[in-house]
């Protein structure tokens, strides 16, 4: 916490969205936005700090927020600060980012002064990381060069233009009324955790198909409740992970349960995939 993620990622993302405050514990959820640089175009994700050895439960939250954006992530930026120096807190999550196996960029932030290097900078090199890129969040220095090692760790753009041809299938609607289970059907096999427990699907999965008609990836999202309902933070991620899979599909199918009939969560679903302007399947399950 209280390196300067947030100011980073405003600088990155060209204008503020994060909350930027000299408080640790500021930024609760992930925050997302569009960057281009050497026209490369991708997300950013600005994470809560994680604080290893956390007691409180919004700490936690935030440490389990952070886990779900590295897993999702294809290169993770270690933000840390030359005030301090490296803390005990960065050597732990450095080892936590090593063992994920995704590629690591180290940010030395707060670097404010130009002209000689502060010797203190030397001593990040102690967390196996690579050499670290010194960067100041206030004033935009070395930002270039932390996009330059960020974009060079990419997967290549042919990547995803195979996918390109695939017809995007996102399956959405409140927690519980069968879209996982309904992809395994698809799929013939379980390639979906299925369980009665509301909210066992936390994030957006994707998965390649073929048949006869086509070639397709089917998007799984987590059940979308009721804002009221929304309290646990992972759940707010799990939500806006659903509308950006409603956003990246070309087909929602927009799950009901016959038992419920149509609630009032349902018509607010069927409004999401409608203001994204998506072609929407009305599935009727457990008939």
């Amino acid at each position: 916490p209280n390196v300067g993620k947030s100011m980073l990622f405003n600088r990155l993302a060209g204008r503020r969205l994060s909350i930027v405050e000299d408080t640790p514990g500021v930024t609760r959820d992930r925050l997302y936005a569009e960057c281009e640089w050497n026209g490369r175009k991708f997300d950013i994700v600005d994470t809560g700090g994680i604080e290893p050895s956390a007691d409180s439960e919004i700490l936690m939250f935030m440490r389990e927020q952070a886990l779900l954006a590295i897993d999702a992530a294809d290169v993770i930026v270690l933000v840390t600060e030359i005030g301090t120096g490296v803390t005990a807190a960065d050597k732990t999550v450095a080892d936590m980012l090593k063992r994920s196996g995704k590629p690591v960029v180290l940010c030395v932030n707060k670097m404010d002064s130009t002209g000689d290097t502060d010797p203190g900078f030397y001593e990040f090199y102690s967390l196996g990381l690579g050499d670290p890129i010194s960067v100041s969040a206030v004033h935009g220095h070395g930002t270039g060069d932390l996009l330059d090692e960020c974009v060079a760790h990419f997967p290549p753009e042919s990547a995803y233009e195979e996918d390109s041809d695939r017809i995007r299938v996102a399956v959405i609607g409140k927690p519980n009324v069968g879209k996982s289970s309904l992809i395994n059907l698809i799929l013939g096999e379980k390639r979906v955790i299925v369980s009665n427990m509301a909210g066992t699907t936390r994030d957006a999965v994707d998965t390649p198909f073929e048949n006869k008609y086509g070639k397709y990836v089917f998007i799984d999202t987590a059940g979308i409740r009721r804002r009221s309902k929304v309290d646990d933070r992972i759940e707010k991620f799990s939500v806006m992970r659903a509308k950006l899979a409603i956003d990246r599909a070309d087909v929602c199918l927009i799950m009901i349960d016959a038992r419920d009939g149509v609630t009032e969560q349902d018509t607010k679903i069927a409004g999401l995939a409608h203001e994204a302007g998506k072609a929407s399947v009305i599935v009727v399950n457990k008939w």
